[in-house]
Protein backbone atom coordinates (compact mmCIF):
# COMPACT_ATOMS: atom_id res chain seq x y z
CA UNK A 1 0.00 0.00 0.00
CA UNK A 2 2.55 2.01 1.25
CA UNK A 3 4.26 1.81 -2.70
CA UNK A 4 1.10 2.61 -4.46
CA UNK A 5 0.37 5.84 -2.28
CA UNK A 6 3.97 7.01 -3.15
CA UNK A 7 3.39 6.53 -6.93
CA UNK A 8 0.12 8.49 -6.61
CA UNK A 9 1.34 11.42 -5.47
CA UNK A 10 4.26 11.40 -8.52
CA UNK A 11 1.96 12.67 -11.09
CA UNK A 12 0.58 15.45 -8.98
CA UNK A 13 3.72 16.88 -8.10
CA UNK A 14 4.90 16.82 -11.92
CA UNK A 15 1.63 18.39 -12.51
CA UNK A 16 2.50 21.50 -9.87
CA UNK A 17 6.02 21.63 -11.11
CA UNK A 18 5.13 22.12 -14.87
CA UNK A 19 2.52 24.80 -13.74
CA UNK A 20 4.94 26.92 -12.27
CA UNK A 21 7.49 26.72 -14.87
CA UNK A 22 4.41 27.45 -17.17
CA UNK A 23 4.01 31.11 -14.73
CA UNK A 24 6.74 31.67 -14.98
CA UNK A 25 7.47 32.00 -18.44
CA UNK A 26 4.05 33.82 -18.82
CA UNK A 27 5.62 36.15 -16.09
CA UNK A 28 8.47 36.23 -18.32
CA UNK A 29 6.88 36.97 -21.59
CA UNK A 30 4.93 39.76 -20.29
CA UNK A 31 7.48 41.79 -19.04
CA UNK A 32 9.38 41.01 -22.33
CA UNK A 33 5.96 42.95 -24.01
CA UNK A 34 5.72 45.24 -21.50
CA UNK A 35 9.34 46.43 -22.54
CA UNK A 36 8.78 46.30 -26.12
CA UNK A 37 5.66 48.63 -26.02
CA UNK A 38 7.44 51.18 -24.25
CA UNK A 39 10.80 50.93 -26.19
CA UNK A 40 8.39 51.72 -28.85
CA UNK A 41 7.32 54.86 -27.15
CA UNK A 42 10.12 56.26 -26.46
CA UNK A 43 11.81 55.67 -30.06
CA UNK A 44 8.05 57.43 -31.27
CA UNK A 45 8.53 60.87 -28.75
CA UNK A 46 12.42 60.73 -29.66
CA UNK A 47 11.33 60.96 -33.30
CA UNK A 48 8.40 63.11 -32.57
CA UNK A 49 5.43 60.91 -33.64
CA UNK A 50 3.85 60.67 -30.29
CA UNK A 51 2.48 57.93 -29.16
CA UNK A 52 -0.16 57.89 -32.46
CA UNK A 53 0.59 57.26 -36.38
CA UNK A 54 0.19 60.80 -36.60
CA UNK A 55 1.20 63.93 -35.64
CA UNK A 56 -1.22 66.24 -34.19
CA UNK A 57 -1.01 70.06 -35.80
CA UNK A 58 -1.07 73.03 -33.82
CA UNK A 59 -0.40 76.53 -33.70
CA UNK A 60 2.01 78.77 -31.87
CA UNK A 61 1.22 82.77 -32.99
CA UNK A 62 3.05 85.84 -31.01
CA UNK A 63 0.96 89.07 -30.77
CA UNK A 64 2.96 92.69 -29.99
CA UNK A 65 6.51 92.38 -31.48
CA UNK A 66 8.94 93.09 -32.91
CA UNK A 67 10.90 93.38 -29.81
CA UNK A 68 14.83 94.51 -29.99
CA UNK A 69 15.70 91.80 -27.61
CA UNK A 70 13.05 89.38 -26.97
CA UNK A 71 12.06 88.92 -30.47
CA UNK A 72 15.58 87.22 -31.53
CA UNK A 73 15.76 85.27 -28.75
CA UNK A 74 12.61 83.74 -29.91
CA UNK A 75 13.32 83.35 -33.56
CA UNK A 76 16.73 81.68 -32.85
CA UNK A 77 14.92 79.30 -30.42
CA UNK A 78 12.43 78.07 -33.16
CA UNK A 79 15.13 77.79 -35.69
CA UNK A 80 16.85 75.49 -33.67
CA UNK A 81 13.83 73.47 -32.59
CA UNK A 82 12.87 73.50 -36.57
CA UNK A 83 9.59 75.26 -35.63
CA UNK A 84 7.81 77.51 -37.86
CA UNK A 85 5.24 80.16 -36.21
CA UNK A 86 2.85 82.86 -36.63
CA UNK A 87 3.78 86.88 -35.79
CA UNK A 88 1.40 89.20 -35.71
CA UNK A 89 3.11 92.64 -35.60
CA UNK A 90 2.52 95.99 -34.46
CA UNK A 91 3.40 98.42 -37.19
CA UNK A 92 4.77 101.33 -34.75
CA UNK A 93 7.64 98.67 -33.23
CA UNK A 94 8.54 97.79 -36.79
CA UNK A 95 10.60 100.82 -37.57
CA UNK A 96 14.28 99.93 -36.63
CA UNK A 97 14.05 96.51 -36.26
CA UNK A 98 13.38 95.80 -39.98
CA UNK A 99 16.23 92.80 -39.84
CA UNK A 100 13.78 91.49 -37.55
CA UNK A 101 10.90 90.97 -40.18
CA UNK A 102 12.98 90.25 -43.23
CA UNK A 103 14.78 87.32 -40.78
CA UNK A 104 10.56 86.57 -39.96
CA UNK A 105 10.17 85.96 -43.36
CA UNK A 106 13.77 84.65 -44.88
CA UNK A 107 12.94 81.12 -41.76
CA UNK A 108 9.62 80.80 -43.38
CA UNK A 109 7.29 82.34 -40.27
CA UNK A 110 4.58 83.76 -41.07
CA UNK A 111 4.14 87.62 -40.55
CA UNK A 112 0.60 88.82 -39.62
CA UNK A 113 -0.50 92.19 -38.51
CA UNK A 114 -1.61 93.28 -35.27
CA UNK A 115 -2.59 97.03 -36.50
CA UNK A 116 -0.15 100.15 -36.10
CA UNK A 117 -0.65 101.40 -32.66
CA UNK A 118 -2.24 98.79 -31.07
CA UNK A 119 -5.72 100.26 -31.59
CA UNK A 120 -9.37 98.70 -30.58
CA UNK A 121 -10.93 98.57 -34.35
CA UNK A 122 -13.73 98.32 -33.42
CA UNK A 123 -14.45 101.16 -31.97
CA UNK A 124 -13.33 102.98 -34.55
CA UNK A 125 -14.73 103.89 -38.67
CA UNK A 126 -14.16 101.40 -41.09
CA UNK A 127 -12.04 103.98 -42.78
CA UNK A 128 -9.78 104.67 -39.96
CA UNK A 129 -9.31 100.96 -39.12
CA UNK A 130 -8.55 100.38 -42.99
CA UNK A 131 -5.40 102.77 -42.61
CA UNK A 132 -4.60 101.29 -39.49
CA UNK A 133 -4.14 97.47 -41.20
CA UNK A 134 -2.47 99.06 -44.14
CA UNK A 135 -0.37 101.24 -42.68
CA UNK A 136 1.23 98.43 -40.98
CA UNK A 137 1.30 96.27 -44.14
CA UNK A 138 2.99 98.70 -46.04
CA UNK A 139 5.93 98.35 -44.01
CA UNK A 140 6.29 94.51 -43.93
CA UNK A 141 5.89 94.62 -47.67
CA UNK A 142 8.45 97.15 -48.11
CA UNK A 143 10.85 94.66 -46.35
CA UNK A 144 10.01 91.18 -46.97
CA UNK A 145 8.04 92.14 -50.51
CA UNK A 146 4.81 90.66 -49.49
CA UNK A 147 1.93 92.60 -47.51
CA UNK A 148 0.05 91.05 -44.43
CA UNK A 149 -2.28 88.33 -45.57
CA UNK A 150 -3.69 87.72 -41.35
CA UNK A 151 -4.92 89.89 -38.89
CA UNK A 152 -5.21 89.75 -35.07
CA UNK A 153 -7.50 92.60 -34.21
CA UNK A 154 -6.34 93.58 -30.82
CA UNK A 155 -8.43 92.50 -27.81
CA UNK A 156 -10.34 90.41 -30.23
CA UNK A 157 -12.28 92.64 -31.43
CA UNK A 158 -13.23 92.37 -34.77
CA UNK A 159 -14.99 94.35 -36.76
CA UNK A 160 -17.34 92.33 -39.35
CA UNK A 161 -17.87 95.18 -42.18
CA UNK A 162 -14.32 95.34 -42.21
CA UNK A 163 -14.13 91.51 -44.22
CA UNK A 164 -15.30 93.11 -47.34
CA UNK A 165 -12.62 96.11 -47.53
CA UNK A 166 -9.83 94.25 -46.54
CA UNK A 167 -7.91 91.19 -48.09
CA UNK A 168 -6.70 89.83 -44.73
CA UNK A 169 -7.91 86.94 -42.84
CA UNK A 170 -8.83 87.52 -39.03
CA UNK A 171 -7.18 85.01 -37.03
CA UNK A 172 -8.01 84.78 -33.14
CA UNK A 173 -6.88 81.67 -31.06
CA UNK A 174 -8.31 78.83 -28.75
CA UNK A 175 -5.93 78.92 -25.79
CA UNK A 176 -5.06 82.02 -24.20
CA UNK A 177 -2.68 81.17 -21.28
CA UNK A 178 -2.80 85.64 -20.61
CA UNK A 179 0.98 85.30 -20.76
CA UNK A 180 0.95 89.09 -20.42
CA UNK A 181 0.00 89.28 -16.43
CA UNK A 182 2.26 87.67 -15.11
CA UNK A 183 6.56 86.87 -15.16
CA UNK A 184 5.95 82.94 -13.66
CA UNK A 185 7.03 81.20 -16.75
CA UNK A 186 5.93 77.75 -14.80
CA UNK A 187 2.69 79.03 -14.67
CA UNK A 188 2.22 80.09 -18.78
CA UNK A 189 3.86 76.76 -19.34
CA UNK A 190 0.84 74.97 -17.91
CA UNK A 191 -1.78 76.46 -19.09
CA UNK A 192 -0.51 75.87 -22.39
CA UNK A 193 0.05 72.17 -22.11
CA UNK A 194 -2.50 71.41 -19.52
CA UNK A 195 -5.29 72.16 -22.96
CA UNK A 196 -3.29 71.61 -25.66
CA UNK A 197 -5.10 69.23 -28.47
CA UNK A 198 -5.25 69.27 -31.90
CA UNK A 199 -5.95 72.10 -34.40
CA UNK A 200 -5.45 74.44 -31.26
CA UNK A 201 -4.05 78.45 -31.88
CA UNK A 202 -1.64 79.51 -29.05
CA UNK A 203 -1.89 83.24 -28.28
CA UNK A 204 1.31 84.05 -26.76
CA UNK A 205 3.48 87.73 -26.62
CA UNK A 206 6.87 87.96 -28.26
CA UNK A 207 7.12 91.14 -25.87
CA UNK A 208 8.14 89.77 -22.45
CA UNK A 209 11.10 87.39 -22.02
CA UNK A 210 8.63 84.92 -19.40
CA UNK A 211 6.79 85.01 -22.60
CA UNK A 212 9.40 83.70 -24.96
CA UNK A 213 11.25 81.62 -22.16
CA UNK A 214 7.94 79.76 -21.70
CA UNK A 215 6.87 79.50 -25.52
CA UNK A 216 9.97 77.83 -26.03
CA UNK A 217 9.44 75.22 -22.64
CA UNK A 218 6.03 74.60 -24.39
CA UNK A 219 7.48 73.63 -27.71
CA UNK A 220 9.55 71.02 -26.34
CA UNK A 221 6.76 69.41 -24.40
CA UNK A 222 4.33 69.50 -27.23
CA UNK A 223 6.30 68.15 -29.76
CA UNK A 224 7.41 65.05 -27.45
CA UNK A 225 3.88 64.05 -26.59
CA UNK A 226 3.58 64.17 -30.52
CA UNK A 227 2.62 67.46 -31.55
CA UNK A 228 3.58 69.20 -34.63
CA UNK A 229 3.61 73.02 -34.92
CA UNK A 230 2.34 74.84 -37.98
CA UNK A 231 1.54 78.56 -39.33
CA UNK A 232 -1.99 79.45 -39.13
CA UNK A 233 -1.94 79.80 -43.06
CA UNK A 234 -1.10 75.70 -42.99
CA UNK A 235 -3.49 75.02 -40.37
CA UNK A 236 -6.16 77.15 -42.00
CA UNK A 237 -6.03 76.83 -45.01
CA UNK A 238 -4.51 73.22 -45.37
Amino acid sequence: MREISIRAKVPAAILFAVMIIFSLYIQKQQREDVQTVQTADEAAVQNGAGYGSVPRRIALTFDDGPHPIYTETLLEGLKERGVKATFFVVGENIPGHEELISRMAAEGHVIGNHTYDHADISRMSSEKACEELEKTSRLVEEITGNGTAYVRPPFGNWDDSLDGMVTMLAVKWTIDPLDWTTANTAQIVERVVSKASENDIILLHDYYASSVEAALQIVDILKQRGFEFVTVEELLLE
